[in-house]
């Protein structure tokens, strides 16, 4: 999904949206919120302000600027806001308006996913071909150049993804033959200091505020507490990946923190991985890299909580020992 715009029509025909859709979510910008909610702009522009002061969203991570063409045939770049914004601003203003925007939006995000989805499983088949072709000529010495070797894992990569997804979406993800040898227990006092660190190095970076990492109650106690619970003596989620997926999963669903969940909950993610010497596999490559991080990160939070089984199954699968 790329600058795409669909067109939004209230459900009573009064009202019409162009909406920008980009980087797997919809757009709008402050003056068509506006218009969206009914409300005079100063009261969309308090809202606004108290969401970010208030640390409820990162401004930086929901807000983008596009082009715009103005009447005068000028370009100008117009700050808008994504739909975790849309959706916080219809919550305090109490929109009706804001809830029918919402599911109308939502089903929009789905329909350009299976949209995109079936274009892939169409290319899968071509893929395991080339594969397939790389893996059987692989004596030939033109094709034991880094490059090459670095294309065979690119697309060895990118069809085992495809398996995996087929079987997230038929609900068959196995869980079998995971790694129980958990040498290091993750504790809280410990973290705290970890994210501390990493709170200092992206203040200095200008990538986070004060409010990165603030705990808002107990709940990151609570949720480690969780992970390291037993029974009769046995860890309750006996294999590193268990423990590793759960983790990810909570810190990121339960939000403990005022700011930063994602960014917390992936680096605790990598860090306990590293402790136990599981995040890189039998061949030495690390699992799951920078990018494939944070598109794991953003889907367990766009996720539905009554799938939290089925996310948690997925992370399992993408970092056992296959």
């Amino acid at each position: 999904m790329n600058n795409d715009i669909q067109i939004y029509q209230s459900p009573d025909g009064q009202m019409q949206l162009d909406v920008q859709m980009d980087n797997q979510t919809v757009w709008l910008t402050q003056a068509q919120m506006t218009l969206l909610f009914g409300r005079e702009r100063s009261v969309v522009t308090k809202h606004l302000r108290n969401i970010f002061t208030e640390g409820e969203l990162d401004k930086n991570a929901v807000c983008a600027n596009f082009a715009h063409t103005a009447a005068d045939g000028k370009t100008y770049q117009v700050e808008h806001y994504n739909l975790d914004v849309i959706i916080s601003v219809g919550y305090r203003v109490k929109s009706k308006q804001g809830t029918q925007f919402r599911q109308w939006a939502t089903q929009r995000l789905k329909d350009f996913l299976v949209k995109g989805y079936a274009i892939n499983q169409k290319r899968l088949d071509e893929l395991s071909q080339m594969v397939s072709i790389i893996q059987q000529s692989t004596h030939n010495e033109d094709l034991k150049l880094s490059e090459a070797k670095g294309l065979l894992n690119v697309l060895s990569n990118y069809t085992q993804s495809y398996i995996l997804l087929n079987q997230f979406d038929s609900n068959s993800l196995k869980t079998d033959n995971l790694n129980e040898n958990v040498s290091y227990e993750i504790k809280y006092e410990e973290a705290k200091l970890e994210i501390t660190t990493l709170k200092q190095k992206l203040i200095a970076l200008k990538e986070a505020t004060a409010l990165f990492g603030n705990e808002k109650d107990d709940s990151f106690r609570g949720i480690l507490g969780n992970i390291l619970q037993t029974f009769d003596g046995q860890y309750l989620y006996p294999s590193i990946e268990e423990q590793a997926a759960n983790l990810l999963y909570f810190v990121i669903k339960n939000h403990p923190f005022s700011d930063g969940n994602k960014r917390i909950g992936a680096f605790l993610f990598i860090w306990f991985l590293e402790k136990n010497k599981h995040r890189l596999d039998t061949n030495g490559n690390i699992k799951i890299n920078e990018n494939g991080l944070v598109a794991l990160a953003l889907l367990v939070a766009q996720s539905n909580p009554s799938d939290k089984d089925l996310m948690i199954n997925l992370i399992i699968n993408l970092i056992k020992n296959t």
